[in-house]
């Protein structure tokens, strides 16, 4: 196929917010013999971590660099490439986002999301298969997933794809492969630390958990957990510590979420005080996606001994050796967590069509208006998550 399709690069927002979207044209790829040929409705506004120099043919101002980048990191000399679309984005050290680099984040984090309509199906797929064209589906952000939100794309297997109800809008599930799964696979790993602490405290005990941040990780984080361990009968105690004041108006709609707000003008003892405070004494459980030093510092103060911590293992293999002794001082662990498997996205995709996990707020754009979207995210004027819309399903 000689035809042409959009495709859209982000690099790395710094604190002018300048100069920072590229966008080019890439051939539509072919459609591989046993997988499918996917056109992209919605994306959700998140950044990817490394990506393959070989996996593109197609150069652009944003890709070279970027390319160059993460040769660089990969070879020891310095510097993580991300991208939140197509063309990666460069910062320099850690993985992190750009409330780093002078700017706040605005629900930005590590992944790749995508919803779409399967547009046309290898000529080697049975008749039979489960996925047929025009379904709506889901990409599975698995190793080797496509890297970049052009109009089409192709997956090379037709496991990979998850087939999204009519009662889900395509923006809505565009949120789900990163950040929602993220955060289901953190609950569910917190879930036996649950259990356990239940179990020993007796019919009366209760165990407090805090989430950190009000992104969209933490907001997904929120209502999974409280769908999640409905049936315990208020013996789990749900806390959100909000980073900024929007999020913390968002986390005031769950009467039963406690919330304290994170604000950067008052002194850490003040805040650590201020969140005991809130969860009558220290936490047992802490999932934080602030994915800051300063973050995880503050949630191991809030932490009771014996606690633990779980964070996106991206960050936590960057934090964890610089915190290891402090909290094994406390007796206390940290937990790294990988993304959910395609068996929770199917789980996730059912629970969100039947209702039962309402998504949390988010703004849908044309995706000509990254590079506004993107200052906008920086700056923290979206509630939410941003979905880039690339094609007018209706």
């Amino acid at each position: 196929m000689n035809k042409l399709c959009r495709q859209v690069s982000i690099e790395s927002p710094g604190p002018t917010i300048k100069d920072c979207v590229f966008s080019f044209e890439v051939p539509v790829p072919d459609v591989p013999p046993n997988g499918a040929r996917i056109r992209v409705v919605c994306a959700g506004a998140c950044y990817r971590i490394r990506r393959s120099p070989s996996i593109s043919s197609v150069s652009s101002t944003g890709s070279v660099s970027s390319l160059s980048t993460e040769l660089s990191q990969d070879l020891g000399l310095g510097g993580s490439v991300i991208s939140g679309l197509p063309g990666g984005a460069c910062l320099g050290g850690m993985p992190q986002s750009p409330a780093h680099h002078g700017v706040r984040d605005g629900a930005l984090f590590p992944g790749y999301e995508v919803a779409g309509i399967v547009e046309s199906l290898g000529a080697e797929v049975e008749d039979n298969a489960t996925i047929q064209e025009g379904d709506r589906v889901v990409l599975y952000p698995y190793d080797g997933v496509p890297h970049g939100y052009a109009e089409f794309i192709i997956v090379h297997e037709l496991k990979y794809l998850v087939k999204i109800p009519d009662s889900v809008p395509l923006p809505v599930a565009a949120m789900l492969p990163t950040g929602a799964l993220l955060a289901m696979n953190t609950v569910f790993n917190a879930h036996q630390y649950v259990e356990d602490i239940l179990r020993q405290r007796g019919e009366d005990g209760v165990c407090k958990i805090l989430i950190v941040g009000t992104g969209g990780l933490a907001l997904w984080a929120m209502r999974i957990a409280s769908h999640h361990f409905k049936d315990t009968k208020m013996r789990v105690q749900l806390t959100v510590a909000s980073l900024k004041d929007e999020g913390f108006l968002m986390a005031k709609e769950f009467k039963t979420v406690n919330v304290v707000q994170w604000s950067e003008d008052l002194y850490e003892r003040q805040l650590i005080e201020r969140t005991t405070d809130a969860c009558n004494g220290e936490v047992d459980i802490v999932i934080d996606f602030g994915t800051t030093s300063r973050s995880l510092h503050r949630s191991l103060q809030c932490l009771s001994k014996g606690g633990v911590v779980f964070m996106c293992s991206e960050v936590a293999e960057k934090l964890m050796p610089k915190f290891s002794r402090l909290a094994d001082e406390r007796q206390q662990r940290i937990k790294a967590v990988d993304m959910g498997t395609i068996e929770q996205l199917q789980e996730l995709v059912k629970l969100v069509g039947n209702g039962e996990i309402e998504p949390p707020p988010h703004t849908v754009f044309p995706a000509e208006e990254a590079c506004k979207v993107m200052e906008k995210l920086c700056n923290s004027e979206i509630q939410g998550r941003a979905i880039l819309q690339f094609y007018d399903a209706d």
